[in-house]
């Protein structure tokens, strides 16, 4: 049996309905949940309901049972980073006491500089997972996942058509952005595949794109010019307080911006490829089916 853990989230979700277009059986599939609610969709779909919480190893203890492989999907508490830490070490803590077999994680992509780059308290709590995981003596895979493209348009606000600019302190640095979907749809082919167990995939995409880039593709999508413009990081921030940005989200745009200039994300990389059988989706043709 293979379990899927936020499997009411966007990546979750995404990843048990391709299990199913994979021919996967209903009954050969687990989903964790919090609680007994919003899982009516999946239940429909003959998937297997467990209840469980990353907070709750018992919880999780019981919802692992009878599970051969776990598609352990990365916690996102919006608490402290330390949150997820624990969360991950509490569901592999578990995994280890119900007998998986198999652990499949998503982690983040990662570079050289990373320890003292603007994202190295998230990264460390990845770092602490891994290890975690290769200690627990669980045979393992590792998605180490590039930077969703759907996050370039939390980025880049919903005011672009109107006022023709994109405003974000990435300077000129590059992201390997990657489709969501795609990632969810890798970790199938790892799940129901064979020879990858204990390996580490940096799964990113072929060719790293600036935020210059995004703006000529829009504009390019749009029919008319959009700029983009890079202030550094205290007048980034004096604009967002004044549009009234609440702080949490002002932190952490500044956060990814600064990491996006720091390089953190730009790695290229064709494994991504391999495990779809073909290129995966570019920014450009992201863009376009957004704006055109």
């Amino acid at each position: 049996m293979i379990l899927v853990t936020g499997a009411t989230g966007n990546y979750g979700s995404k990843a048990i309905a391709h299990l199913l277009k994979k021919g996967v059986a209903a009954t050969n599939i687990a989903a964790l949940v919090r609680n007994e609610e919003n899982y009516q969709v999946l239940a429909e779909q003959g998937v297997i309901i467990r209840i469980g919480d990353y907070a709750d190893v018992d919880s999780m203890v019981k919802a692992f049972a009878g599970v051969d492989k776990l598609l352990l999907v990365s916690s996102n508490d919006r608490g402290a980073i330390e949150n997820r830490t624990k969360h991950h070490i509490n569901a592999i803590t578990a995994a280890k006491q119900a007998n998986v077999k198999h652990i499949i994680y998503t982690s983040f992509v990662r570079k050289n500089g990373h320890e003292t780059s603007a994202i190295a308290g998230f990264q460390n709590s990845h770092v602490e997972s891994e290890k975690f995981l290769k200690k627990s003596g669980i045979n393992y895979t590792i998605l180490q996942n590039g930077i969703y493209q759907e996050m370039i348009l939390a980025f880049i606000g919903d005011k672009v058509t109107e006022t023709s600019t994109i405003l974000f302190p990435a300077q000129a640095g590059k992201a390997s952005w990657v489709l969501r979907e795609e990632l969810a749809e890798a970790a199938v082919a790892i799940l129901t595949t064979q020879g990858h167990v204990n390996k580490t995939y940096a799964l990113t995409n072929n060719t790293s794109v600036s935020f210059e880039q995004i703006a000529t593709f829009i504009s390019e999508a749009l029919g008319k010019e959009v700029k983009y413009l890079s202030p550094d990081v205290e007048a980034f921030k004096a604009i967002l307080e004044k549009a009234g940005v609440p702080e949490m989200y002002i932190g952490m745009f500044i956060m990814w911006g600064t990491a996006v200039a720091e390089g953190m994300m730009d790695l290229e990389d064709n494994t991504l490829e391999s495990l779809l059988g073909r290129k995966p989706t570019s920014v450009k043709q992201f863009i376009e089916k957004i704006y055109s």
